[in-house]
């Protein structure tokens, strides 16, 4: 018996079966000749799979138009107009449509989602997929999703909109309203961050959206405050730019981790990575980038995602952040009374 079509491949086997079909296709056409569809075991099954399926591509963005054939009022067809579905021509790189990609995930909240899925289910349309993986292995965003919060606030900045929410204060667990003129949504430290002038404290103050209880409302109309000075804006940011700049030396394989080899730098005066144990072999066959970072967290969840095409050298301490992901990862998939042993040896550090 074969295996059950997948529902993402079932609608795209949807997709292409209604661009391509001359006038309509009815409901039993689409059971008889779509792919995915056949695995229905009922009648009422196939019209929930069916009439899911369409809602669906509709929320993508996928034109499906119900035909009515003049000549059998009651014999209901579909189909997909191809010029309300099609794109200008478009001719994305793997790397240009991966960049795309990670920015979409970066927008993976309920308020955006639906805009960022339905724009890629058109650039995938007509582009190549991210088959290198290194092309955008380096460009992942670290960003978690910033709820409800995230939409009303993107708006309210552009507008120069103030807003009130209830927030929970990190440091006395004080819940109270707090009306913001919003200057700047930032991603840091793995989070959103709201930055703006608090106008109960008459000054510029932080508010990460984690912390952001309920919906965010406006308060007055649009274009209520100045934009910030140059200075309250910086002072405002720099509490939350990242660490001290300092310079990673990593040995990595030829055409690889592009990503990273963008940021290189020349080498820092007085670096020698040839005292470092094991240097000089691994550069035999790999060659040497010093990139500049502020987080070695960051950094290390980068250089994970390239696997063995890059090594550590220096600083200690991102060699060791790097290889305990890797330990951690590697722990996941060896059965449970394995890791168990090498706990209690102490051999897993994370």
């Amino acid at each position: 018996m074969a295996a059950p079509i997948d529902p993402a491949e079932r609608l795209l086997n949807l997709v292409i079966a209604l661009v391509n079909t001359s006038v309509r296709m009815t409901k039993e056409q689409v059971r008889q000749t779509v792919a995915g569809y056949a695995d229905a075991p009922s009648d009422d099954a196939f019209e929930r799979m069916f009439e899911r399926d369409k809602d669906t591509l509709r929320t993508l963005g996928v034109p499906v138009l119900t035909v009515i054939d003049a000549g059998h009022g009651d014999d209901v067809g579909y189909r997909i107009d191809p010029d309300a579905y099609a794109l200008p021509p478009i001719d994305l790189t793997a790397a240009e449509l991966g960049v795309l990609a990670v920015a979409a995930q970066l927008w993976q909240d309920r308020t955006l989602r639906a805009d960022s899925d339905r724009a890629l289910t058109k650039l995938r349309a007509v582009g190549r997929g991210p088959e290198a993986a290194d092309l955008v292995a380096g460009l992942a965003p670290h960003a978690r999703a910033g709820g409800d919060a995230v939409g009303p606030l993107v708006d309210a900045v552009q507008a120069r909109q103030a807003v009130r929410f209830t927030y929970r204060a990190a440091t006395t667990g004080e819940v109270r309203e707090r009306r913001v003129e919003p200057w700047r949504l930032l991603a840091r430290r793995g989070g959103w961050v709201l930055v703006g002038r608090d106008r109960d404290r008459g000054a510029a103050r932080s508010f990460r959206l984690t912390r952001i209880d309920g919906a965010v409302t406006t308060d007055g109309p649009p274009g209520s405050f100045p934009p910030p000075t140059p200075a309250e804006l910086a002072e405002a940011v720099s509490m939350w730019t990242a660490a001290p700049e300092r310079i990673a030396a990593l040995a990595v394989r030829p055409e690889r981790a592009g990503a990273t080899r963008a940021r290189a730098v020349p080498a820092p005066p007085g670096s020698d990575v040839t005292t470092i144990p094991g240097a000089a072999a691994v550069l035999a066959t790999r060659e040497l980038v010093h990139v500049p970072f502020g987080s070695v967290h960051d950094l290390a969840d980068e250089l994970v995602g390239y696997g063995d095409a890059v090594v550590v050298l220096a600083p200690a301490d991102l060699r060791e952040a790097v290889l305990d992901l890797l330990t951690t990862a590697a722990a996941l998939g060896r059965p449970n009374d394995v890791r168990a042993t090498d706990a209690a040896r102490g051999g897993d550090r994370g």
